[in-house]
């Protein structure tokens, strides 16, 4: 019997794993047969219990005593990747917590199969570290030490824009030029890639593959840039101090509106500080309510109220995050115009990317013939309207936005390993 073996899809936001069962792929169902998990986990400091995914955000929001943890994926190859985190009476690394979520997902897997399961292909971003291939191997690496601390013998990586190219090739009845784009949580990866009904047979794809590039954007990036400019204000971001010599310090603000720094924001001299910053500050008022977010240990729920408003303004021309805690309440009105001033400047970059990567491709804007969309970020009007705009002959296909990259990831795992 041959060994079972999958594609693992670790995002920044949501994650899913890929299988291959009678020449299909299909995604394992991961949490009450739902086939995404988001990447969080939490620490419950009542019953000593780990949970994730969902649970992890439920047993957060219902104001349980414990330590939620999301976005784990964008420490590989930062500073954080070796530091540690207070969990109740002792200190874990923020790696060890990557490898807690891996090892779940590897569970679930093995639930699928009825079996051990040591082999498995990794998605990876065309970039973990912007223009840094030293920081880019070293996270690639993190990742891998994690995977095998889980119980993983035999780790392949594959660049999660070709495992979407891989799924996309399936549905193909002719030879495509495609460019896929995949914009996730926490970056942005395009190829160009040669795809036909022939070629998917082949197991060395290697010429097909014209070029591949990335970027360190996607969807949490864009929900910290709108709370920093549409929500941190109401918070006392950018106002004076007594004096009127300077504003307060941006630090804590940018932490709060950070996914994986909050919890930066809960230690007791973040606290101190803070007290001692509206001391100084022109409007306290302003400041206790920050304070008030942070004793109420309110800062996931809050990036999930902005990331809750980004999503809906994908069909609607302004939303609301509103507050609703003792000692600070409050709206922060956000508009699609507001959205797309706000993280323009990003998608410049983004699209810039998109435009190398077809320079790079040796081939011309019109010689694409079609697009293909998966993950989360590409459903940001600004963004696909920017991206389509540099092909605009071409054919748009949207994929399964949040599992295309797991179904070719399973793909891949079939060729190298099946």
């Amino acid at each position: 019997m041959r060994p079972a073996f999958g594609g693992i899809d670790f995002g920044t936001s949501n994650s899913t794993v890929g299988v291959v069962r009678n020449g299909q792929p299909r995604l394992v169902a991961l949490e009450n047969g739902q086939v995404t998990l988001p990447s969080a986990v939490f620490f419950n400091f009542e019953d000593n219990r780990t949970c994730f995914g969902r649970q992890a955000i439920a047993n957060y929001t219902d104001s349980i005593e414990g330590r939620l943890m999301r976005s784990l994926k964008s420490v590989l190859g930062s500073s954080l990747a070796h530091e540690k985190t207070r969990i109740k009476s002792r200190s874990i690394g923020f790696m060890e917590i990557v490898g807690m979520f891996l090892g779940h997902l590897k569970k679930r897997l093995e639930a699928d199969a009825g079996d051990t399961v040591e082999t498995v292909v990794l998605g990876r971003p065309v970039q973990f570290v912007d223009d840094d291939a030293e920081a880019d191997a070293k996270a690639q690496s993190e990742l891998e030490n994690a995977a095998r601390a889980q119980g993983f013998k035999h780790i392949a990586f594959q660049f999660e824009p070709i495992a979407a190219a891989l799924d996309y090739e399936q549905k193909v009845t002719r030879e495509e030029l495609a460019l896929i784009i995949d914009m996730g949580g926490g970056t942005s990866d395009f190829s160009i890639v040669r795809v036909s009904p022939q070629r998917s047979r082949s197991l060395d794809r290697k010429d097909d593959i014209l070029a591949s590039r990335g970027v360190h954007i996607g969807g949490t990036d864009f929900d910290r840039l709108l709370s920093i400019a549409h929500v941190m204000p109401q918070l006392g971001y950018l106002t004076p101090t007594k004096d009127g010599k300077r504003n307060l310090p941006a630090s804590y603000f940018i932490d709060l509106a950070t996914w994986q720094r909050i919890n930066l924001v809960y230690t007791a001299k973040a606290m101190t500080h803070l007290r001692q910053i509206r001391y100084e500050a022109e409007r306290a008022d302003l400041v206790d309510r920050f304070i008030h977010v942070v004793e109420h240990r309110y800062g996931h729920a809050l990036a999930a109220r902005v990331e809750k408003a980004k999503i809906e303004l994908t069909d609607r021309s302004s939303a609301e995050v509103a507050v609703k805690l003792p000692g600070a309440e409050f709206t922060a009105e956000i508009t699609r115009s507001g959205l797309d001033v706000t993280i323009a400047r990003d998608i410049e970059r983004v699209t810039a990317t998109v435009g190398q990567t077809i320079r790079d491709a040796e081939v011309k804007p019109s010689d694409i013939t079609a697009v293909f969309l998966t993950g989360g970020s590409t459903a940001i009007p600004l963004a696909k309207r920017e991206i389509l705009s540099l092909v605009p002959q071409a054919s748009v296909i949207e994929g399964d936005m949040f599992g295309s990259v797991g179904l070719g990831l399973a793909l891949d795992a079939q060729r190298k390993f099946g």
